[in-house]
């Protein structure tokens, strides 16, 4: 008896609760803020190379993305999480898409939709089967292809409000071939980031400096962006080497378009692709034939948004078919 009192009394107690039973120190919202971190590099250059244009921009989705989600969770009485960031990382990688002249209403109306259709309408944070940057992009450039196709030539200066058009690489690519596109659109500047294209898709280096920042913190793992990557450089390099008036070079698929942006920050999302190494390889290489087929064969010059959410919506019978299978059937 004195035995059970002294169990009752004990601070050391059997706790029973569900998996998981081993946690780390990382949490959701550290590494919705460092993925924040890492998009820094890109958030600069394209607000250097394009100016106050894009800097509206970003703020424009930015903001609108965190109050749609606190004025869903609010509406639904469920407890508000803009805190985390994920909010916050969804209209960061949407403004990044988008032309840094796009008008600021269609801005905001990308970053409702983005939260509402893309995230919240599945249920919120962890549910949604596509990428919801992505989802508000498609929504946008299928419903305003106008306004989403208006590129802006680079004009280094963040106060600068000049505003002439032109036509980004891959556009240059798909109307007047490689022999043309690859004369006036020089790699070196494709790499520092002194392109016309979507704001956070110009500078390769900014781009590569915040993924290796995330691979260096295991938010990313390097499945999906090598395969991703190498896959539309290997599928490029037989038609380039076959005519290459018309089709370009690996280097230039690579340093132009959406490329890494697409293969680094949004077909890494956790939520939306497969969980084994096994599937992420797989899902790498859907993603770059997909976008290797759209580009070169194509209505359209890019292909790195819509492979990625073809591919997202594969995830489940990915994960199906490469998971670990014990024992044997009879």
């Amino acid at each position: 008896m004195q035995r059970v009192k002294e169990a009752k009394n004990s601070s050391k107690n059997l706790v029973v609760s569900v998996s998981p039973h081993l946690r780390g120190k990382m949490t959701t919202m550290r590494i919705m803020w460092e993925t924040i971190l890492s998009l820094s590099p890109a958030v600069i250059v394209g607000i250097y190379i394009f100016g106050v244009a894009a800097l509206s921009v970003i703020l424009t989705v930015t903001i609108s993305a965190i109050l749609t989600e606190a004025l869903i969770q609010k509406s639904c009485r469920k407890k508000v999480t803009i805190n985390d960031g994920s909010a916050a990382l969804t209209g960061i990688l949407l403004s990044l898409t988008l032309p840094p002249g796009v008008p600021l209403w269609l801005a905001g109306v990308g970053g409702v939709i983005a939260i509402s259709l893309g995230k919240q309408v599945f249920g919120g944070l962890g549910k949604n089967p596509f990428n919801p940057a992505l989802v508000g992009r498609a929504v946008l450039l299928i419903s305003f292809p106008e306004q989403m196709t208006t590129w802006r030539k680079p004009a280094p200066g963040i106060f600068n409000i000049d505003a002439v058009s032109t036509a980004t690489p891959l556009g240059i690519l798909k109307e007047e071939g490689a022999s043309i596109a690859e004369v006036e659109v020089s790699l070196l500047d494709a790499f520092l980031g002194n392109i016309s294209g979507s704001i956070g898709e110009v500078s390769a280096i900014a781009l590569i400096a915040g993924a290796t920042f995330l691979l260096i913190r295991g938010h990313i793992s390097a499945e999906i962006p090598i395969s991703f990557v190498a896959t539309v450089m290997l599928f490029t390099i037989p038609f380039w080497l076959h005519n290459p008036e018309n089709y370009a070079s690996p280097v230039f698929h690579l340093l132009t378009g959406g490329l890494l942006l697409g293969a680094f920050f949004m077909a890494t999302d956790m939520v939306t692709t497969p969980l084994l190494r096994k599937g992420k390889l797989i899902f790498g290489i859907g993603c770059g034939l997909l976008t290797a087929l759209i580009r070169l064969f194509g209505g359209i010059p890019e292909g790195v948004l819509f492979s990625i959410l073809i591919m997202n919506g594969t995830t489940p019978l990915i994960d199906r078919y490469t998971r670990p299978r014990y024992g044997r059937k009879k």
